[in-house]
């Protein structure tokens, strides 16, 4: 999604509404000069560079506009109006060939412009290609009969306008209040901000008024999916399914939901499907690679991650995803084809730092460390590139707690919650040996393992409440306002709504590491509830962050500094805990389980009051789907190699062991 760049130029908005003033009384020659005196300004500004080529091109200076457009899309690759002023040129000069590449990758990066599928149903139909004509043509058709605000919305959403579309469409909304396309733009904008539970409420009021209405309960599916309410999911996807059973779309999605349930072998028998229909859709290939490694089939799911790195040879995900099974080894072809790709201009960013950590990963496991951390910290730099974290903000919010949970904030509320055990929550930072401690503990006949559940981050988010970019958020300090009433029932919908993730066991493990943040409410909710904190050694589990690609989220460890800090933040909070409510956290360190696996499982059940049981020492013949990182590595017994390997690397940690300063004490 495309978002523009910031102003270089305090007044260039006024000076960009008097050009726009200019091109649509038709006064191109003004527009041009008051547009070109604003490039000298601002050369890299998204609006000034897109209104200039529509100026040139307006002025029939096509070669011109061209120029600046390569410039344009250079600086902003997803910008999906330059591809289609891309489009407007060649039509122009009559290049039939190159206007449809610009206005298909138009349509893919935006499928809101109309104009671009109108023009592609004209020029397929110039070319012969009927029934390609016949698609766009239904495309600009449907988008024609939107009403005006929704088509403004769509486009909004693709060009990641976010809070200008929310609030257009919330207005148009509640004039329609059952205009179900409406409604469903609403919560695909919801969906993009992150608020699940308004998307969710939406398409479901959606479906009540139209449930035969596909696109909505699609997108319903979906939504539930990124919940994590993976039964629900699969549920929707089976009715779309049986609607339209050929639908690859459909049949994906099902398999996509089937995955997290543990009907893997559904979920491959869709995969294989549509690999032999669309063989050359390498997302398929991918998909089935990740089924079979969460499955432990690590042979088949590096022939699944073979088959894309042969089609493509710049497939960053494919690399990374061989790299991340941990024990894969990458061959020398493999490594050049990887160092050839991240060079090349053509390759893109994702690409590039996919290929990167990949990259780095191959080089460590050669020993050739100094050319390994140079790829992990040029990955690191091209990811961080993407991403708006601030150290100091979290910092500020885990400060926030501190100042509201305090000792006396627990004593008065000492009563509130509900008495059940049932969940054991596995804290700390990712890579710190959280995934062990939960395969250790579901190998336990009274404890069922689940996944990194997202129901507390997902209550954390409600009771932060809406608010936009530099707003304050009312947690934690909505916590001061909770009624005992309130916790018990959000405590009992935490239940509720985990229940389908467990098999029958007394207890279950919630191992989302970022619930440490939300230690203060957890106690109020599970005043009775056990907190194990998985801990690591600060240089250790911090360079592992640093050269783990995580799928989505930890922004904070695409820096030393950054990811240093965040160590540092998580040690001074977890001191707080420790202190405000004695007792109720294990802090268990990874060197001690490795040194001692036996004698550590004895301390975790002897917290947990249950009675020991050998199965936990031998957590590696458990079977059970895993879905994290280290899902290789909590197949085999302990091994010892992994605990010094950042020591391989200790004299490009200089800026790491600044950042963490006094928590480098362990």
């Amino acid at each position: 999604m495309s978002v523009s760049k910031s102003r270089a130029v305090p007044d260039i908005a006024n000076e960009l509404q008097l050009s726009k003033q200019l091109v649509n009384r038709g006064e191109f020659n003004g527009a041009i000069a008051k547009l070109e005196a604003l490039f000298d300004q601002a050369p890299d500004d998204q609006d000034v560079l897109y209104l200039l080529a529509v100026s040139y091109r307006y002025g029939n200076d096509c070669p011109r506009a061209l120029h600046l457009l390569e410039r344009l899309l250079s600086l902003f690759p997803e910008y999906a109006r330059g591809y289609q002023e891309c489009g407007h040129c060649h039509l122009k000069q009559e290049n039939t060939s190159e206007a449809v590449k610009a206005y298909e990758q138009a349509v893919a990066l935006n499928p809101a412009l109309l104009a671009s599928w109108k023009n592609l149903g004209v020029l397929f139909r110039k070319l012969g290609e009927d029934e390609s004509g016949k698609r766009c043509e239904k495309q600009s058709v449907n988008l024609s009969n939107l009403p005006p605000e929704l088509l403004s919305v769509t486009s909004m959403i693709y060009e990641g306008k976010l809070y200008q579309a929310e609030h257009l469409c919330r207005a148009f909304v509640q004039k329609n209040r059952q205009h179900i396309e409406g409604m469903r733009l609403l919560a695909k904008i919801a969906t993009e901000l992150g608020i699940l539970d308004d998307a969710d409420f939406l398409l479901e009021s959606c479906l009540e008024f139209a449930p035969d209405y596909v696109t909505a309960r699609y997108d319903y599916s979906q939504v539930l999916l990124k919940r994590q309410r993976f039964q629900k999911s699969l549920e929707q996807a089976g009715l779309l399914l049986q609607s339209q059973p050929a639908n690859p779309a459909f049949r994906l999605l099902y398999a996509n939901a089937a995955v997290p349930v543990g009907d893997i072998d559904k979920a491959l028998e869709y995969y294989d499907q549509l690999i032999s229909e669309f063989s050359d859709n390498l997302q398929y290939h991918m998909l089935k690679g990740h089924a079979l490694k969460t499955l432990g089939a690590q042979s088949s799911a590096v022939s699944a991650y073979r088959k894309a790195t042969s089609a493509k040879p710049d497939h960053g995900d494919a690399y990374w995803s061989l790299a991340n099974l941990k024990t894969y080894r990458f061959e020398a072809d493999e490594i050049a084809q990887m160092i050839e790709s991240e060079r090349r201009e053509e390759t893109s960013l994702q690409d590039r730092y996919q290929l990167c950590f990949a990259l780095g990963k191959s080089f460590e496991d050669t020993a050739e460390y100094a050319r390994s951390f140079e790829y992990y910290e040029r990955g690191n730099r091209l990811k961080k590139s993407q991403s708006d974290y601030s150290a100091s903000k979290t910092e500020s919010e885990f400060s926030r707690q501190q100042e509201i949970c305090t000792d006396k904030f627990f004593a008065d509320r000492a009563t509130y919650g509900i008495e059940g055990r049932d969940p054991i929550f596995i804290v700390g930072l990712p890579r710190s040996g959280s995934t062990l401690l939960e395969q250790i503990l579901a190998s336990h006949p009274e404890i069922d393992g689940t996944i990194e559940l997202p129901n507390i981050l997902s209550l954390v988010q409600n009771l932060a409440g809406r608010y936009r970019k530099g707003e304050e958020s009312l947690y934690p300090s909505v916590l001061q306002k909770l009624t005992s009433q309130q916790l018990e029932k959000m405590g009992q919908a935490y239940l509720d709504s985990t229940r389908v993730y467990r098999k029958g066991a007394i207890h279950f493990t919630d191992k989302m590491p970022n619930n440490f943040q939300h230690v203060g409410l957890i106690q109020l909710m599970f005043p009775r509830a056990k907190i194990i904190d998985a801990r690591r050694h600060p240089m250790a589990c911090c360079f592992s962050n640093f050269k783990q690609l995580f799928g989505e989220g930890q922004e904070f460890s695409y820096g030393l500094d950054d990811v240093g800090r965040y160590y540092k933040a998580y040690v001074g909070l977890m001191d707080h805990w420790n202190k405000v409510i004695p007792g109720k956290i294990l802090r268990v360190r990874y060197e001690d389980v490795v040194a001692d696996l036996d004698g550590q499982v004895h301390r975790l059940l002897d917290f947990l009051g249950l009675p020991f049981d050998s199965r936990c020492t031998e957590y590696h013949k458990n079977e059970r789907a895993v879905h994290t990182p280290s899902a290789e590595q909590v197949r085999q017994p302990i091994f010892q190699v992994g605990v010094e390997q950042w020591k391989n690397f200790e004299s490009q940690l200089g800026p790491l062991k600044e950042s963490l300063g006094d928590a480098l004490k362990y």
